[in-house]
């Protein structure tokens, strides 16, 4: 089989991203530089936009204009993916693929399961994303270096070769885990720090007497939190489809707090000792290379004077450098005197050469 057209319904983050990198890393491409043809399904609105951009070569709002493609991606919110899984399958011809990105797996396999079709099915889940959705937060980069979950059962399918091919275009690294395990898996390392990050923020959300407590709130804070700015859309079917598993991680998270909780009732701080070093070592184990749904950002802060084009003239000489800021922040300021402003970047090495720059410009930059 060669892939030559690929259909993706639904271009917002993901599908997007997806798009994006597909057009990117075509012309040198593993599929030996023949050109894929994309085509896209979303509203019209933004089937327009992305179309213009040139990162889509065909669009409809037929859903079944995408099985004249060789591979389908459902990039979309879990139930409608499952709404337009459901009705695809049982048009696929015999080698056209048909695959999903969704956080959940079993539920598609079996209903995969449970039908009589053509085609192959092909489980998919890259473990990347950010914290807002969107085709405008798209980027062509996303999957570098990510994790890109694919069924265990697909490693026998006479196809999986030239799928892989296509899915490494994106810089991803292909995994196989069973849609079972993968669901266990993920309630722990991405449905739980979900449900974390939104509880950190609503606890935290108190004040005593005129103090907020978010005024004291540091960079640690900030990047443990930074994705209860997530949509909860995305997270309703992920949550309805995985409750057992999802209700299973939050029970062990539960558990090991309140024997912490206990532990510092009690005075007892070797165990609380234990658990820091249990910790550490554990998460040294997590893959440094990985990229994942929380990349923490390295901060910087620069104190500047209350004048017109101070962070204009900052700005730009990052921009003539190639550095890229992340996020930027207005942490406090006094008027008439000046202020400071949190710019953070994607690494160390990246924010050490900003604060340089910064400093040889005449601000005071601190780490």
């Amino acid at each position: 089989m060669e892939i030559k057209k690929i259909s993706i319904l639904g271009l917002g983050l993901i599908g997007g991203s997806l798009a994006k990198a597909f057009k990117n890393n075509n012309e040198n491409s593993l599929l030996r530089g023949k050109n894929l043809s994309i085509h896209g399904f979303d509203k019209k609105e933004v089937l327009k936009k992305v179309f213009e951009e040139g990162v889509i070569d065909s669009f409809s709002e037929d859903v079944e204009d995408c099985l004249q493609a060789d591979v389908i991606f459902l990039c979309l919110p879990v139930d409608t993916s499952l709404h337009y899984f459901r009705l695809l399958i049982e048009k696929l011809k015999d080698e056209q693929i048909i695959s999903d990105v969704c956080g959940v797996k079993s539920i598609f396999q079996n209903v995969w399961d449970e039908k009589e079709r053509n085609g192959f099915y092909i489980g998919g889940h890259p473990m990347t994303g950010k914290e807002n959705g969107g085709y405008e937060n798209s980027d062509p980069y996303l999957y570098e270096n990510s994790i890109y979950i694919l069924n265990e059962n697909a490693k026998d399918y006479p196809i999986i070769d030239q799928f892989i091919k296509l899915i490494e275009l994106t810089g991803a690294k292909i995994a196989y885990l069973t849609p079972k395990i993968h669901d266990i898996i993920v309630a722990s390392v991405s449905h739980l720090p979900q449900l974390v990050s939104v509880s950190l923020i609503n606890s935290a959300s108190l004040k005593h007497s005129d103090k907020n407590f978010f005024d004291f709130a540091a960079g640690g804070f900030r990047d443990m939190t930074r994705i209860a700015a997530s949509d909860f859309i995305i997270w309703e079917d992920i949550f309805k489809y995985n409750q057992r598993n999802i209700e299973l991680a939050i029970d062990n998270f539960i558990n090991d707090l309140l024997q912490m909780r206990k532990a510092i009732n009690k005075g007892d701080f070797s165990i609380i000792h234990e658990k820091f070093e249990n910790a550490r070592i554990k998460r040294d184990e997590i893959p440094k290379a990985n990229k994942g749904f929380i990349n923490p950002l390295v901060d910087i802060f620069i104190s500047v004077k209350d004048e017109p084009g101070v962070l204009s003239k900052i700005t730009t000489e990052l921009f003539k450098a190639n550095i890229n800021i992340k996020d930027i922040e207005l942490l406090k300021v006094r008027d008439g005197r000046g202020g400071t402003f949190r710019l953070s970047f994607e690494t160390n090495d990246i924010a050490s050469k900003a604060k340089q720059i910064i400093e040889q410009i005449g601000f005071n930059a601190i780490s």
